[in-house]
This record gives C-alpha cells, sequence and structure tokens, in this order.
C-alpha cells in the first residue's frame, strides 16, 4: 500500500462528491475511485441525482472485472440498507475488491453498518482518510443528519463599511459581476434559497440559477409573514423554479403555493420553517436576505455558515446587513471562525463559521 496513492486516490474521490452539490438532495454527496490490484485507477464515480446509481455502482461498472483484487476509495462509508437503490457494500462485495477506505463514517441510522458488512466478508477496511476535506464537501448533509434541520448558509453583499444599500435603497450593484457570478454557484449547490419579505417588496428578486448549464434549481422560499409582499405576478412565481411562500398560520392569502407557521416575535419561527423545508427534503439552505431576517435566523442559532461578499466601497449611510440578532452586549457576540478568503475581481469573499459566544 501507498500512502501518497491512497491520499491521491481519496482526494480525486472528494472532487467528484462536489459534482453531485444541489442534485442528490436528500442524499449525500460522495465520490468513489476504484484502483485494480496494481494501484492504477480504473473507475470512478459520484452520486448524480437523488434514486439513481450511488458512486460505488458507477465506479464499479467502469470498473468491470478490473475491479477484483483492487481497492475502493470513498468519500463516505459504503451504505448497508436498500432504499430506492441496493447497498453499496454488497455491490463491493460482489465486484471481488479486496480493500475499502472510506473517509467518513455514515451518522444516518438506517444506512450505516456498511464497514462491518466488508469486513464480515473479509474485505480489508479502514477509515478517516482525508476526512476533514470529505466532510467540508459533505458539510450540508452531514449537518442535517445530525442536526434534524437543513444546514443554513447566510450570504450578502456589503460596502466595506457594512451597508447593503444606499441611504435611497439603491443597491445595484454595491459588488462586481464575479462576485454575483459566485453567488449563483452557491445557489445551485443549494436546495433552498430564502428572503424576506423586505426583500421581496425592495427588489422583486428572481432567485433562479443564472449561467450555469444543468444546475438544478433550487426551491425558491419567500418569508412573507403577512402574506402582503409578494403579489401577483411576483417574479418568483414564474416557472423557472419551484416557489413555496411561508405564511403566518391565520394570513388571509390566495396566493400559492404556501406553507402556514407559527409567528414568533414579529415573524415566523425559523425552527418550524426549517422543519418544513427538511420535511421537503432540503437539506441546504442559502439564506440571501435581508438584514432582518438573518438577525432572526442567528438569534435562533440557526446559522451554520456565512459568505460575506465585501466590495471595495464606501456609502456612509444606508441600511446595514444585518437587524437584531438579539446580541445586547459585547460579552455575548457571535464569535466567528474565518476559513477563507478569496479575492473575486475587486471583491473579497470572506467564508466563517460561528463558533462560541464570548470569548
Amino acid at each position: 500500500m501507498d500512502p501518497q496513492a491512497d491520499i491521491t486516490a481519496m482526494r480525486r474521490a472528494v472532487e467528484l462528491a462536489a459534482r453531485g452539490l444541489g442534485a442528490t438532495s436528500p442524499n449525500p454527496v460522495v465520490g468513489c475511485v476504484v484502483t485494480d490490484a496494481s494501484g492504477h485507477p480504473v473507475g470512478e464515480g459520484w452520486h448524480q441525482r437523488a434514486g439513481g446509481p450511488h458512486a460505488e455502482v458507477h465506479a464499479l461498472r467502469a470498473a468491470g472485472v478490473l475491479a477484483r483484487g483492487g481497492t475502493a476509495y470513498v468519500t463516505l462509508e459504503p451504505c448497508n440498507h436498500t432504499g430506492r437503490t441496493g447497498p453499496c457494500a454488497q455491490a463491493l462485495i460482489d465486484a471481488g475488491v479486496s480493500r475499502v477506505v472510506y473517509a467518513v463514517g455514515d451518522p444516518n441510522p438506517q444506512a450505516t453498518g456498511g464497514a462491518d458488512t466488508l469486513r464480515a466478508a473479509g474485505i480489508e477496511v479502514s477509515q478517516g482518510l482525508l476526512a476533514e476535506e470529505a466532510e467540508a464537501g459533505n458539510t450540508a448533509w452531514l449537518t442535517s443528519v445530525r442536526r434534524g434541520r437543513p444546514f443554513v448558509r447566510w450570504k450578502y453583499a456589503a460596502t466595506l463599511d457594512g451597508r447593503s444599500a444606499a441611504a435611497d435603497g439603491t443597491s445595484r450593484w454595491i459588488t462586481s459581476a464575479e462576485s454575483r457570478a459566485d453567488v449563483h454557484r452557491l445557489r445551485a449547490e443549494s436546495d433552498a434559497v430564502v428572503v424576506g419579505s423586505g426583500t421581496a417588496r425592495a427588489d422583486d428578486p428572481h432567485l433562479a440559477v443564472r449561467g450555469i448549464e444543468g444546475a438544478v434549481q433550487p426551491l425558491r422560499v419567500v418569508v412573507d409573514t403577512e402574506a402582503t409582499a409578494v403579489e401577483p405576478g411576483a417574479r418568483v412565481l414564474d416557472d423557472a423554479a419551484p416557489t413555496l411562500i411561508a405564511v403566518a398560520e391565520d394570513a388571509d392569502t390566495a396566493l400559492g403555493p404556501v406553507v402556514r407557521l407559527p409567528r414568533a416575535g414579529r415573524g415566523l419561527s425559523v425552527p418550524a420553517l426549517l422543519d418544513a423545508l427538511h420535511t421537503r427534503g432540503v437539506r441546504s439552505v442559502l439564506l440571501e436576505g435581508g438584514p432582518t431576517l438573518a438577525g432572526s435566523f442567528l438569534a435562533a442559532g440557526a446559522v451554520d455558515q456565512i459568505v460575506g461578499y465585501l466590495a471595495p466601497v464606501l456609502l456612509g449611510a444606508g441600511p446595514q446587513v444585518l437587524a437584531d440578532a438579539g446580541i445586547t452586549t459585547i460579552a455575548d457576540a457571535l464569535r466567528l471562525d474565518v476559513t477563507e478568503t478569496v479575492r473575486l475581481g475587486p471583491d473579497l469573499r470572506v467564508t466563517a463559521v460561528p463558533t462560541t459566544k464570548g470569548a
């Protein structure tokens, strides 16, 4: 066994898994590479859509008889149950592989146990290679399994002084074309895009993915508590992508489709909204706005990742990117761990995750 060859194969599997982002929910993204008995790659694949063959099956089909005596590198523990497809652990056994290396254990109680099944069949099994990379690529699905709700990524665009628009309400465009294109990538990787009533009124957003060939359109969600922001003819009501309007249980509306949720403060219950989306198969949410809705999500502890697009622009006045998040003193500030900074044209994209309150 060549440790470097193992790393190379698993890194390729992680790259393959990413091709399924936005298309596999409620299933995970998974990549697989199969090498022959001499260690040469002979097959690869990824989970392309829910209900379709899993990554291992694609890779084994490509490898054919050359998989016998070889190694399978998989980003997630091979599943051990029969759903819309058969168990991948058994497929690997039937293919005659002698070794399986997987990065992350499967936390889904319905599917776990694949490693034990493989070992019982006499196959050498090891776990943990490039686990951090594989987990990062599958963070939405893993979060949904562990927390019982969708993974939430809050995206915003702002000037360097933290303004999301000018004093007169104009905001097009604060950030560059490169940043705006990158937002469409985030949409394409998400199962749902969520905005609030303020954004719906001010911008009449479309929220569909543009410029990415083959993208699966996310569910467009407007949180419209009083059912007054989304009007007939709104762009989110076209047929470019599915749409869901979240309203209060007692709201009066003839528009649809709607989901009625309990009130919480001046808006809707964030946990109830996420539960409703999770029930619909949504495993990843892109929260796009605006500041009031973002504050509600943060106050509810329901933001898992923050992506800020910062433009080299100053306004000095205008709305801030974040409204009340329930933080009244510096000791309660939500501290962040910056995980990535990237230049996009003239802008800076900063990715961060919440750590702990206080320091």
